[in-house]
């Protein structure tokens, strides 16, 4: 009589592990940004890390989330929001256990661009003229926001009015450095990557979205007919289930 070792047969018939799922917001957003998506992730069964993104420089940001990628035992999809996106394509540079890419509303740059040139090749943007008087700093950058009054109309226009006076509130500043640094070689090229992004985004316009997307070879791009830049906060199910679609992908 043959004896298998003590879990033999309860590791054969497990289940594949399933991915940790990291969370990198944008500018002008924290990562209560992400409630929504999280809580339906958690609930399919999903270990959620929602970053803190600093906000402060690409290599700076992309190091950060580099590291908390590199400290998951396990496989990752990477999902970035806005300028997270940009963040997530440096991120997972090198990065083995990353498995997928997902773009929320987000810049996927290639080598050399910037969030600022993205968002200035097509036309339809009106963050530019709806930000606050720069905040200057010590090392001689400048803090962004957005106007509280001008917030909603231009990040959140469908999100319940209360809830976008909160957002505007609480919106974390990302400095002009940030936005006009320069990508490094791009992750999007050797990892899968899928879009969604809505339709009536003000920040990113739609048309460089198609662009990224197509550029980047997405295996799926998801457009929300009249959502707005923060897609994920008004239509967290459809990003939690494109996510999920990574998250699976084979």
């Amino acid at each position: 009589m043959s004896i298998l070792p003590i879990g033999t047969a309860s590791a054969a018939t497990s289940e594949p592990t399933k991915p940790t799922i990291v969370l990198v917001h944008g500018a002008l957003a924290d990562s209560s940004s992400w409630d929504g998506v999280i809580s339906k992730l958690q609930a399919a069964g999903y270990t959620v890390i929602a970053a803190a993104n600093p906000l402060r420089s690409i290599k700076s940001d992309s190091d950060y989330v580099s590291g908390i990628v590199k400290n998951v035992k396990g496989p990752v999809v990477l999902v970035g929001h806005s300028y997270g996106g940009s963040i997530i394509t440096n991120a997972a540079t090198g990065a083995d256990n990353v498995k997928a890419l997902v773009y929320v509303a987000a810049y996927a740059p290639e080598a050399g661009e910037s969030a600022f040139d993205l968002t200035g090749k097509f036309p339809g943007s009106i963050l530019p003229d709806a930000l606050a008087t720069p905040i200057a700093l010590a090392d001689g950058a400048h803090d962004l926001y957005i106007q509280q009054n001008k917030f909603r109309s231009v990040f959140a226009a469908d999100v319940p009015e209360k809830q976008a006076e909160l957002m505007a509130a609480t919106q974390r500043p990302v400095t002009d450095v940030a936005l006009k640094g320069a990508s490094e070689a791009p992750a999007w090229k050797t990892i899968p990557s899928w879009f969604v992004y809505g339709s009536d985004d003000k920040v990113i316009p739609p048309a460089a979205h198609a662009f990224m997307a197509q550029r980047a070879g997405a295996k799926e791009t998801i457009v929300v007919k009249g959502a707005p830049h923060v897609v994920m906060v008004s239509h967290p199910s459809v990003v939690a289930k494109l996510i999920e679609k990574a998250a699976t992908a084979r």
